[in-house]
């Protein structure tokens, strides 16, 4: 598992990994790029005796090198290295 959202900072490059288990082969995905923010934002999901009765999940927004912003789910399956600290 990976750490929770705020042991990253903004400005750090990472990479980060992901991966879907499914029932014959596993599906990975990998993703470069700089730390925007860190945040814990609740899904739409109901989740019993949570904050708001919802599930709350730790993110990390990253911007790839061709500008693209992505929004990373940290879960269990996911994978987080820093590759260089904050400038």
């Amino acid at each position: 598992m990976t750490q929770p959202s705020e042991a990253y900072k903004v400005g750090q490059r990472v990479a980060v990994t992901q991966q879907i288990p499914r029932k014959q082969a596993v599906w990975t995905g990998r993703v470069e790029g700089q730390v925007v923010r860190t945040e814990q934002a609740k899904t739409g999901s109901w989740y019993a005796h949570a904050k708001d009765d919802k599930l709350w999940l730790d993110r990390l927004v990253i911007r790839k090198d061709d500008g693209e912003v992505v929004v990373c789910n940290l879960d269990g399956y996911t994978r987080v290295d820093i590759l260089s600290d904050a400038g």
